[in-house]
């Protein structure tokens, strides 16, 4: 709201120095920054007000011991990024812009279906919480519209179903008639894989804060027709405001880092996990990136992976010897090594380390072709 006051306010009186408003990074930092700042006034009063209401992470009787003493821990802190995200994005992006309105509405939607999960967990006590196949559902609805979107969208025209093929130079995967599937997909695979891997203190937040920025600069390059074409890659018209959203989305993390840091103040809770995986996915979507989430988000597959290992080895072995063995010593991953020994702060800052290198070698990607 604050980018079209100033620019009007530049237009009609073109006072000296407001013509900074217009530049894509300057809104970007200021987001960024409003982000940053929103999270950490928010989070001791969110805290505050998880206590009183008596909204604690339930004891995971499927996880490690040494983790029941974080039950009564406040949950569903995603709110605080959510709020400290879509405030940034409503005052310094053009939200008339139709990459803003698809990720926003697709962030917010991927929460609510985290809200209601954690609504149905820790307030009405329900064990599960929301019904596996209505939260699928959830999911593959927000996939659908994005999908379809982009896919009839006459401003999507000539690039609706195509995709960047990592390492390779000026080529490009049309995906066709199964672009909108493939979305879903997507949608879907990466909430879940961030929600996967929220189960350290500070994990989720802090990776997905690394995934963002290098997200923030392949936007910013998306939409620049300079730089797209000197590294040889799909210029995308207006995609270069997504760098404001995705700057929001890495203050707001930082932000929440802060109080969900060992020993965790507050968890995000599938209302944060969700939408951040949600964010994850259908940002690749709209850069046309799609093929480089197994690398960027690396640790987020790595972490899935370790699951469906480790479930399909399990079912496999009792099926054949009648009892069921496991690859690992528990799954997700970051369980696994915790198990082994491993503090959990250690694993956190070495899984930092990896989505650290994974981000440079998908940036590096573009410059090697």
């Amino acid at each position: 709201m604050l980018y079209y006051l100033f620019d009007y306010i530049n237009k009609l009186y073109e006072p000296p120095g407001f013509d900074i408003f217009k530049f894509l990074t300057f809104r970007s930092a200021l987001a960024a920054i409003t982000g940053l700042f929103l999270a950490f006034y928010l989070g001791p009063k969110v805290i505050k007000l998880l206590q009183k209401k008596q909204i604690g992470e339930a004891k995971k009787e499927d996880g490690p011991k040494f983790h029941w003493s974080k039950a009564g821990t406040p949950t569903m802190g995603g709110i605080i990024i959510i709020i400290s995200v879509i405030i940034p994005v409503l005052l310094w992006a053009d939200i008339k812009n139709i990459y803003v309105i698809l990720i926003t509405v697709g962030t917010l939607w991927l929460s609510g279906v985290g809200f209601l999960d954690d609504y149905l967990k820790v307030v009405k006590k329900y064990p599960n919480g929301l019904i596996a196949r209505y939260k699928l559902l959830g999911q593959v609805m927000i996939g659908l519209v994005v999908g379809a979107v982009i896919y009839f969208s006459p401003q999507f025209e000539g690039i609706n179903t195509l995709t960047t093929v990592p390492f390779l130079k000026n080529v490009n995967l049309d995906l066709s008639i199964l672009y909108i599937p493939v979305v879903i997909f997507i949608v879907t695979a990466t909430s879940n894989a961030v929600n996967l891997t929220d189960g350290l203190d500070g994990l989720a937040a802090g990776v997905i804060a690394i995934v963002m920025i290098a997200l923030a600069i392949l936007s910013y390059i998306s939409g620049n027709a300079i730089f797209a074409n000197y590294l040889n890659i799909l210029y995308l018209p207006g995609s270069g405001e997504l760098t404001v959203f995705v700057s929001a989305l890495v203050g707001a993390s930082l932000g929440f880092l802060w109080y969900n840091c060992y020993p965790a103040q507050i968890f995000m809770g599938d209302t944060g996990s969700l939408a951040l995986g949600g964010a994850f996915g259908i940002l690749a979507v709209l850069i046309k990136k799609e093929l480089f989430i197994p690398i960027l988000g690396g640790v987020f597959f790595m972490e899935t992976l370790s699951v469906i290992i480790q479930r399909l080895y399990f079912k496999y072995t009792k099926k054949k010897y009648g009892a069921g063995k496991r690859v690992f010593k528990m799954a997700p991953i970051h369980h696994h090594f915790e198990m082994k020994g491993w503090s959990e702060p250690k694993i956190v800052v070495r899984f930092y380390i990896i989505a650290i290198v994974l981000a440079i070698v998908s940036l590096v990607s573009f410059k090697i072709r």
